[in-house]
């Protein structure tokens, strides 16, 4: 009897400590739900008024390839004024960097190959009024009988021989200034800014020495040289659309096309050179600028984008909040393949229609991961 009251008691404790383990272990359960219902983030209302969402969307993809390049001067527009004759230059009063315009007088070379042309031109002129002359007289000499028609004849040839001499000489003097005071007037022959100057005043000058006068620039328009490195060379095409931006100016974006593909790769820097023309009024790109150029193309692939602000990038990974309601944001991971503008392109990651947040997007996403 005493030995049954003893196990009683015993299985009795046993018992009520497995009730009291069921009730620390149901307890502690109860803990951890109520612990992640409070640590689930619901985005505040008074940050929902602020923060700025936009759905997923489908379209024809951009890519665009992002250069670097130098600015140069459009070379078709670009005048070297080489020495006509020889002599001593004086009366220069344009720098280097001066705009000038079409005709305007750059300076005079003096020049005793000038006084020859003069001379010329002067013999010239005598020997064809002589020739006037004669012609006249002999012709009225003939129809009275005086003169013979051989004579007639040759008065004739003086005359034409005399007129094409005149010619020659008026065509030597126009290619040489057309001045008869014995000076060569050097002049622009386009309107453009003076990008080199080799001369001064009193300088001797010489045609065979082989160096310019002056070089003169329209700036109006512009050249790219920029590089495509092998792995780019099938993503730019003749006629393609490029964006251009400087140090300079980092927020403008000037337009240009591509003109120009050299379809070799430089031996040097292993790299495709394309010629990129970029109108140039306001003269804000100058050359030996260095300038960033992306390449835009559109193909027919369609592909899902969001708004690039909405992009969060964490341990090489990209993630965005996608908002389901009544405050609630879930992270999701998404695939970006190509980027322009603030549109970035997904091949996976969303779907469309789906939204996102677009701002304060790490603000939130800290929150959830708390």
């Amino acid at each position: 009897m005493m030995m049954n009251h003893i196990k009683l008691k015993h299985l009795l404790s046993v018992a009520i400590a497995g009730l009291c383990l069921a009730g620390i272990q149901s307890c502690k359960k109860s803990d951890e739900n109520v612990m992640v219902n409070r640590n689930h983030y619901v985005i505040p209302d008074s940050l929902l008024k602020v923060i700025r969402m936009d759905s997923v969307k489908k379209g024809v993809m951009v890519n665009s390839v992002e250069l670097t390049g130098q600015v140069d001067f459009n070379q078709d527009k670009v005048i070297n004024l080489f020495p006509m004759i020889s002599g001593i230059i004086q009366d220069i009063h344009v720098m280097l960097g001066d705009y000038v315009t079409e005709g305007e007088v750059l300076g005079v070379i003096k020049s005793p190959e000038m006084a020859q042309y003069s001379s010329d031109f002067q013999n010239a002129q005598s020997n064809l009024n002589l020739a006037l002359l004669t012609m006249e007289k002999t012709v009225d000499m003939y129809h009275r009988g005086l003169a013979s028609k051989t004579d007639s004849l040759g008065a004739a040839v003086a005359l034409i021989q005399a007129k094409a001499e005149m010619v020659r000489v008026q065509r030597v003097a126009k290619i040489n200034g057309d001045s008869q005071s014995g000076e060569y007037v050097v002049k622009s022959p386009i309107s453009g800014y003076i990008v080199q100057k080799q001369v001064n005043n009193e300088q001797v000058i010489r045609t065979d020495n082989g160096g310019q006068l002056f070089t003169i620039s329209d700036l109006k328009e512009v050249w790219i040289w920029a590089n495509v490195y092998e792995s780019n060379v099938d993503n730019v095409h003749l006629g393609d659309v490029v964006e251009v931006s400087t140090l300079s100016k980092p927020d403008r974006i000037f337009n240009g096309k591509i003109d120009k593909l050299m379809q070799m790769m430089d031996p040097a820097s292993k790299a495709m050179k394309i010629r990129i023309s970029i109108p140039n009024p306001e003269y804000s790109l100058k050359p030996q600028m260095f300038a960033n150029a992306r390449v835009v193309n559109s193909g027919t692939i369609q592909a899902l984008y969001i708004p690039s602000s909405s992009l969060i990038f964490e341990n090489s990974q990209y993630y965005v909040l996608v908002y389901s309601g009544k405050g609630i944001a879930d992270i999701r991971r998404v695939y970006p393949i190509s980027a322009y503008g603030n549109k970035t392109y997904l091949s996976a990651g969303v779907e469309k229609g789906e939204r996102i947040v677009t701002s304060q997007a790490l603000q939130i996403y800290s929150e959830l991961n708390n």
